[in-house]
């Protein structure tokens, strides 16, 4: 369904009627029509103070830093973290390397270590007699 079409509305107090006579005897009758109205000049602006624009564009600057030191010191926090737990699981695991080694078990196993019993012996002729 179309929109009826806007139907011209008419002023709610015509204008008089006025008729002009020209300089070569016609005369022309008809509605006065108001003159256009010339816009006036705009008024200039006054000029922006500079502390003002520095003010706000350093607090813009700011508000921008504020994110990205926050996740800076987030960033160091975690790094610092990071690098006492490797330095607690280096010592956890060369404390238990030393730990194995001075504590073992297997000694007389021959799985490792070096073992040496001392008891009389005999030498001859390159054989070992017990």
């Amino acid at each position: 369904m179309a929109p009826a079409p806007l139907a011209l509305q008419q002023p709610h107090l015509l204008p008089d009627v006025q008729t002009i006579q020209l300089p070569d005897g016609r005369i022309i009758t008809g509605y006065a029509i108001a003159p256009v109205k010339v816009p006036e000049p705009v008024a200039e602006r006054p000029a922006i103070n500079p502390l003002a624009v520095n003010i706000a564009l350093g607090g813009i600057g700011f508000a921008a830093v504020c994110g990205g030191l926050m996740l800076l010191t987030t960033f160091i926090t975690a790094l610092a973290a990071l690098i006492g737990q490797l330095i607690i699981l280096a010592a956890v695991i060369f404390g238990g390397f030393i730990a194995a080694q001075v504590l073992g078990t297997n000694h007389g196993t021959g799985k490792g270590g070096t073992v040496v019993n001392i008891r009389r012996a005999v030498f001859k002729r390159n054989h070992f007699h017990g």
